[in-house]
């Protein structure tokens, strides 16, 4: 099973491919994860990204895909995979599809979860996380990861001008991705402004329905 998550910053999609890839036991491929690690180690291609990142911009189409293409690659990606995060543009979309297709795989199913963005931004800015454990809680549990005890820190793209910034951007680039998949008659829609295990019936409904 090959599963795309849709939905703006915030909506819970890290939440539900966590959920999957314990259901399924695949791949979870999160290209935000992926361009974190690569600015924690300063590498080239994070050093690329962090300033789009800061920012609230999407990185460059060229620096994603490329990343994605190497993921892809890895054995573990052989039995299927979650893709969080990624495409965030038709065209992102499309050069994904050309790149399955190389490798005789698809998209089966492209689930997107809607969220109003007044919600998400108070998610976004109360969202904590331990750089220890990897952890993601929220300012409601103070400042201790209650797992492992270290300091809970805010990452810098949380803040409440940038969130409504990368919430503009997902409206005006990745939007257009429902209707792509929804052209393709694999879109799923959900609304994610419930809880966690509300959202997750409707997931698994939809992943073992298709």
């Amino acid at each position: 099973m090959n599963i795309i998550l849709l939905g703006a910053p915030g909506s819970g999609k890290g939440t539900q491919a966590a959920k999957l890839v314990e259901f399924f036991n695949i791949a979870h491929i999160s290209t935000g994860d992926m361009l974190r690690a690569a600015v924690s180690a300063g590498t080239p291609l994070g050093l690329e990204a962090k300033s789009f990142m800061d920012a609230g911009n999407l990185v460059p189409d060229e620096v994603v895909i490329g990343l994605i293409k190497d993921r892809m690659g890895d054995e573990d990606t052989n039995k299927g995979f979650i893709l969080d995060g990624f495409p965030r543009t038709t065209s992102q979309a499309i050069a994904l599809d050309e790149q399955l297709a190389e490798l005789a795989r698809s998209i089966d199913v492209a689930i997107a979860i809607d969220v109003d963005p007044e919600v998400i931004v108070q998610r976004v800015c109360t969202r904590r996380f331990c750089p220890t454990c990897g952890r993601i809680t929220t300012a409601s549990e103070g400042d201790t990861c209650l797992m492992c005890g270290c300091k809970l820190e805010t990452r810098a793209d949380d803040k409440e001008d940038v969130v409504r910034k990368r919430l503009e951007v997902y409206e005006q680039n990745t939007a257009p991705l429902i209707d792509y998949y929804r052209g393709k008659g694999i879109l799923h829609p959900i609304d994610g402004d419930r809880s966690i295990d509300e959202v997750w019936a409707d997931v698994q409904k939809i992943v073992t329905e298709d």
